[in-house]
């Protein structure tokens, strides 16, 4: 069984490919990579605010906000979680 990250990664890909015009994944990759680098640290912001301020619920609803949102970067770049796992590996060992 896929863990939850495989299957968000999966779920923005589908979404990529669709011919729906209301899928906010598919307008998002369509608007680009200023775009898409704006909404990220915008929710990187937000998570950064609600761990210092709000709530523990509050905060890891920013914090999957910004895992959703680098998700599409990475996708928008061609990069699978394979290679974000190879380099994790990489650096195992690596003070």
């Amino acid at each position: 069984m896929k863990n939850e990250f495989e299957n968000l990664f999966q779920t923005i890909i589908k979404r990529s490919k669709t011919s729906s015009d209301k899928s906010y994944t598919k307008k998002l990759l369509k608007s680009g990579p200023k775009k898409i680098s704006q909404k990220l640290g915008e929710e990187s912001t937000e998570l950064v605010i609600d761990y210092l301020k709000g709530t523990k619920k509050r905060t890891i609803e920013e914090a999957v906000d910004l895992i959703y949102h680098l998700f599409v970067l990475l996708h928008s770049k061609k990069i699978s979680l394979k290679d974000i796992e190879k380099e994790i590996h990489k650096r195992k060992n690596v003070r």
